[in-house]
């Protein structure tokens, strides 16, 4: 359609919801009745629950973080509740829409480590997006160590003497 010139035209929009069904809301929510933002502890600690919460999973962290973080919880005070942020195997970047994660996992001998990252980083994503509004762009796992039951009660496991491979 065109326009004869000199006459005006006037152009409104209605500016609607953009977010398809489905999709997390924003993070912080800026309404005439307040603004919700939500700390990057509280992604941390969904994170760490939700990764927990899949079998296989033994522990959390590496094996500096878990020996400090076993250290932490003996000190009066030093334990949750605190305000302490650093999780033991979690890190989170959270923008105002996004959070990144990275998990520091112990798995259990015997368990399918692919088919336990997935399982992990879908029960993580799920969860913060569920819980926080989030979107979850990505879920780094790194495996740093496997967990064998035979330690669990403080031996070691005796390892065969390698053979000499020369004479």
């Amino acid at each position: 359609m065109t326009t004869p010139a000199g006459t005006a035209t006037t152009t409104t929009t209605v500016a609607g919801p953009t977010a398809t069904l489905g999709s997390p809301a924003r993070l912080a929510d800026d309404t005439a009745q307040g603004k919700t933002t939500i700390s990057a502890s509280v992604v941390q600690k969904i994170a760490g629950i939700a990764a927990r919460e899949i079998s296989g999973v033994y522990a959390m962290g590496g094996g500096v973080s878990r020996a400090f973080g076993a250290i932490r919880e003996r000190i009066p005070g030093g334990g949750t509740g605190t305000g302490v942020t650093n999780i033991s195997g979690v890190q989170v970047e959270v923008g105002e829409k996004q959070a990144a994660i990275d998990l520091d996992l112990v798995v259990e001998y015997g368990a399918s480590i692919v088919d336990l990252a997935r399982a992990v980083r879908r029960n993580v994503i799920a969860a913060v997006e569920a819980m926080t509004g989030l979107e979850v762009i990505e879920v780094n796992i790194a495996v740093n160590d496997i967990h064998l039951p035979e330690l669990d009660d403080g031996t070691e496991v005796p390892l065969a003497p390698a053979a000499a491979r020369v004479e």
